[in-house]
């Protein structure tokens, strides 16, 4: 199974013509010029600065920290592209773990009282790169993420699971290796990591931070409490046990960290993990009763958006104003939370264009978007549309699709997209990302985080043979 290649639909008849045979009303503008005047450019007022343009950093998760969670120089070289990004909302550009026990890698930053000062100097180093670059910091935003990653915790050297789940799934379970109730949190366990999250988002305060995220997407805890619908006790069941969580968190933060604002990148809708098949194109491996999708329904290759809106209306209650969608894992089902062609060496072929899990996550994002007329709703999905991502952006900004443009692994290839869509230069063709995945097969194979195709540092580094090797040995 085959779909052209986005690089190839060089104008906009083309492009249309490509999303008219897909049957997809992807809004997009075939006018679109860029420059101040267009709509991304546009300043948006939020409660801890007004942003100077419609542009977002996604938070990733990078590989490339010390075995004891410091960042390194190749961390903070990230940081500094993300600075001169010319993006106005960074939304934490780094996952960080709020314990040694819930990183996802071996090398991924934790925030403690030892790693305080190189988290701050990271953030040091994004705005003086802004500054420097643009001049002006006051329409810059700088939050950080907090996370734990449940069951998908790999925290030591050895890269063995540590898995610390919230119920018992009948697919995942397996995958992680669990064959026991011994990974399960108990209810004090997790009145414990509320209180973690809480320390951790002071400490995120005292770095200079002014927002913090509290991460719920991905399959990682935050994202799996909320479909512990069989879960017993206080944490499972009902919706507000399933929630208790991040109130508990809200509640801790608006309490010992006064003025800290706070954000959450959810994952609105999931889906039955895929495995390959047939040619290696990705399947289902549930397609009825599926039970386990918060956002799902329950087909397990459908959508309910009726718990995510009233998730996301306790988010507006409880007066959390930055909001981003995203949805399912990188680890289960990729091909709906980051559309791509090429998968990852540990992956499946995409069982649909591309173009469509795109479409998906920007018509969902609308759809919740008319229930927060008062949030800031950051959209993910963009970067597979490459060189057409501005004019798709600036039709979701103008029609009120979403306030702001996320954009991830875009920027690893191409940090300057931002910038220079808003100074109205041409785009830099030859740094367009084009989803090779090389940046998700490099770490699943232990590597450092980067763009290896694209970005002439990666290309010379010296894990860049390793990975080609690796690639070669998964092909054959």
């Amino acid at each position: 199974m085959t779909y052209p290649r986005i690089a190839t639909l060089r104008d906009s008849a083309g492009f249309q013509a490509r999303l008219d045979e897909l049957q997809l009303d992807l809004p997009h503008n075939p006018q679109f010029q860029p420059g101040i005047a267009c709509a991304l450019a546009r300043p948006l007022k939020t409660s801890v600065a007004t942003l100077g343009n419609r542009f977002c950093i996604l938070p990733m998760e990078g590989w490339d920290g010390t075995l004891d969670g410091h960042p390194t120089d190749l961390t903070k070289r990230r940081w500094e592209r993300f600075g001169i990004s010319g993006a106005k909302l960074i939304w934490g550009g780094e996952a960080v773990a709020v314990r040694h026990d819930g990183r996802a890698n071996p090398n991924q930053l934790v925030i403690n009282d030892g790693t305080m000062p190189g988290l701050s100097m990271l953030r040091t180093t994004l705005i003086n790169a802004h500054r420097e670059r643009f001049t002006d910091v006051d329409n810059l935003s700088v939050g950080l993420q907090l996370t734990h990653s449940g069951r998908y915790s790999v925290p030591n050297e050895d890269r063995q699971r540590r898995p610390r789940t919230i119920y018992r799934h009948p697919i995942l379970d397996s995958r992680c290796g669990i064959e026991s109730d011994a990974t399960l949190l108990t209810d004090a366990e997790l009145d414990q990591l509320a209180d973690d999250f809480v320390a951790a988002a002071g400490r995120a305060q005292q770095c200079g931070f002014t927002w913090v995220d509290i991460k719920h997407c991905h399959g990682y805890l935050g994202h799996e409490l909320l479909s512990a619908w069989s879960r017993p006790g206080r944490y499972g069941g009902s919706f507000e046990n399933r929630t208790r969580f991040l109130r508990t968190i809200v509640s801790g933060i608006r309490t010992t960290c006064p003025g800290l604002g706070i954000g959450v990148r959810v994952s609105v809708f999931d889906w039955s993990p895929f495995c390959p098949g047939d040619h290696s194109v990705g399947v289902p491996e549930v397609t009825d009763n599926y039970k386990c999708g918060f956002g799902g329904d329950t087909s397990g290759q459908g959508i309910n958006l009726e718990e995510p809106i009233r998730f996301l209306q306790l988010l507006s209650d409880l007066n959390i104003e930055f909001i981003c969608t995203t949805c399912g894992s990188p680890y289960y089902n990729p091909h709906i939370q980051r559309p791509a062609l090429f998968p990852p060496s540990d992956g499946y072929l995409p069982p649909e264009d591309p173009l469509v899990g795109v479409h998906r996550q920007i018509a969902v994002t609308a759809e919740l978007k008319r229930y927060l007329p008062d949030s800031v709703v950051v959209g993910s999905g963009y970067s597979y549309l490459q060189q057409w991502l501005p004019a798709v952006g600036d039709a979701v900004i103008e029609q009120g699709m979403a306030d702001v443009i996320g954009v991830g692994r875009m920027v690893l290839s191409y940090p300057e997209l931002p910038a220079d869509v808003i100074a109205g230069t041409p785009m830099q063709r030859k740094q367009i990302c084009r989803t090779f995945s090389d940046c998700t097969t490099a770490p699943r194979n232990g590597l450092v985080s980067g763009c290896f195709p694209l970005d002439p540092f990666y290309k010379r580094h010296a894990d860049r043979e390793t990975l080609l090797q690796a690639k070669s040995t998964v092909s054959d």
